[in-house]
């Protein structure tokens, strides 16, 4: 088996999009900071989303049942701070930042770069993480921004000069 150690460091080169992962419903509003989202199928459309099992979030998403993929922009870093802080309550989280709702009610955040509101269909126990398989009900795309991706252990801008300087 591979060291954790250097499994961790490998990983941290592997950039990620920044996005804050909402739920609301019966176990109450919950929001966390991610990387690890992906498309996993469009028909029907769903999302793979991997959460620490030792969240203190992670019983309230199981309950709810729903979930919102709110893809931030490079103007985001403040919110995905506020999400990854432990010291703030979850009331105090979603009190800085403007949200609306769309068919789960789960939390979209206003200007995200996309917002994916979602049923957990499927979820599974890995390792560490608990695996959830999220069906795609319904989706704001916001205005065009810059996205924010973090990489080796900090965040990045995407940007269109960046990216033309690619081609």
């Amino acid at each position: 088996m591979i060291d954790t150690t250097l499994f961790r460091d490998g990983m941290s080169m592997l950039g990620g999009a920044v996005s804050v992962i909402t739920t609301d419903g019966e176990a109450g509003k919950f929001g966390f900071t991610a990387t690890a989202v992906t498309s996993v199928t469009d028909e029907p459309p769903t999302l793979l989303v991997c959460m620490n099992r030792n969240s203190f979030a992670n019983p309230h998403f199981k309950k709810n049942g729903v979930l919102c993929v709110n893809v931030l922009q490079n103007c985001h870093q403040g919110v995905s701070w506020d999400f990854a802080n432990r010291d703030l309550t979850s009331d105090e989280r979603f009190a800085k930042h403007q949200w609306e709702t769309l068919k789960t009610g789960s939390p979209v955040l206003d200007d995200a770069l996309v917002s994916f509101d979602c049923e957990i269909h499927e979820s599974h126990e890995m390792g560490s993480h608990t695996v959830f398989y999220c069906r795609i009900k319904d989706a704001k795309v916001g205005t065009d921004g810059e996205g924010l991706v973090y990489f080796n252990r900090a965040y990045h801008c995407l940007n269109e000069q960046s990216a033309a300087s690619a081609k």
